[in-house]
């Protein structure tokens, strides 16, 4: 059942995580996503059918729950951002309303004052009181500056109730879309639970594909054993990093804060949180960076004298071929994969050291703090 379960790991098709991203290009990302999702729906459809596929619908369902978690973490960054677009409205809602309340209250004051001062003193007593023709000049002056002042007041009254009215319709706008993501996102975690569960049932009943199984793993093994000797050819003669050995030990897991849970021979599956780093456990340079067929993620190689250690399953990258890195210096972020036992979505990478000369195997265990 490891092999089985290992193989699965192997052949699992996922999609890079998210970057950082603009409303429009989340919107993008989320319809792409999910037109992907229905064309595996179909697929799935037709796989449950065939009963003797238990294989292909393993993987399938191991590709569509990935894919599933994918849209679900591209729908959270859309409601986290629709959420801080619903905070910014509220708040400007807020000082639009204190500015309009403030602007009727002093026009309110206005009127009442010039009321007061109509019935006792009207316009006509106003100007015939004045003492000069050019005093009343000044009155008439001051009369249509007032004038102008009220009109003005009015339109900016105006002005602030739209804008007020606008706001409020851009918050309501965002609420809704909020309660219509929240809907699709469980609506999303649902699905990915039936799969979940409908994979489980069906690995249990894999035994009879073993042997295809088996050949399957063969057949990488035999690829990666291809890709690792053209890297012995170009890491021949390599000084940076030369200082690592068959007797380097008490180096730091390659992922910060990582856990190991599995070593076998010289490779070791390392998980860790969301978002952790990958880092180079030794200096050295970095001889191939690449995107795996199998997985769609990143692989970095690196160089430590003439040994080559992996890193397998990042989702970004920050180093590229021929650059020079130092000892736990970041290559890239850590990828997710789903674990074929529980189909649960973890974030893993892992890890691999190659001896220069083929006939050593060494043991990944003998490198890291115990």
């Amino acid at each position: 059942m490891r092999k089985i379960l290992t193989a699965i790991l192997l052949t699992l098709f996922t999609l890079p995580t998210l970057y950082a991203q603009s409303e429009d290009a989340l919107r993008k990302t989320i319809d792409k996503l999910e037109a992907s999702i229905e064309k595996e729906e179909k697929e799935l459809a037709k796989l449950k059918k065939n009963k003797s596929s238990k294989q292909k619908l393993v993987n399938s369902l191991a590709r569509q729950i990935e894919q599933r978690n994918s849209l679900i973490a591209a729908r959270d960054k859309q409601i986290k951002q629709l959420n801080k677009d619903i905070t910014e409205a509220e708040k400007r809602v807020g000082e639009l309303s204190v500015h309009l309340d403030s602007l009727e209250h002093s026009c309110a004051e206005m009127t009442k004052e010039a009321y007061r001062n109509y019935r006792n003193h009207n316009t006509l007593v106003y100007l015939f009181s004045s003492k000069s023709a050019l005093d009343l000049a000044h009155r008439i002056a001051d009369m249509r500056s007032a004038t102008l002042f009220r009109k003005g007041q009015i339109e900016q009254i105006t002005t602030t109730r739209d804008n007020v009215r606008k706001e409020r319709e851009t918050l309501t706008k965002k609420r809704e879309e909020v309660a219509v993501a929240k809907k699709k996102l469980n609506n999303q975690r649902a699905k990915m639970r039936e799969e979940r569960d409908l994979a489980k049932a069906t690995i249990r009943q894999m035994s009879k594909e073993e042997q295809k199984v088996q050949a399957s793993m063969a057949e990488h093994e035999k690829r990666l054993n291809s890709a690792i000797a053209e890297l012995r050819k170009i890491t021949k003669g390599n000084t940076s990093g030369s200082g690592f050995s068959t007797s380097t030990k008490g180096l730091r897991l390659p992922v910060t804060a990582g856990k190991v849970v599995r070593y076998n021979a010289n490779t070791a599956e390392i998980v860790g949180s969301k978002g952790a780093n990958v880092n180079t456990i030794y200096e050295g340079k970095i001889v191939r960076v690449s995107r795996n067929k199998i997985n769609n993620k990143y692989d970095v190689y690196v160089a430590h004298g003439e040994y080559i250690s992996s890193y397998a399953n990042l989702s970004d990258v920050c180093v590229k071929q021929g650059d020079t890195v130092i000892k736990n210096q970041k290559i890239g972020t850590i990828a997710s994969m789903v674990n074929p036992s529980t189909m649960a979505v973890e974030y893993k990478i892992l890890f691999a050291i190659h001896s220069p000369n083929p006939k050593v195997v060494m043991k990944a265990s003998n490198l890291f703090k115990k």
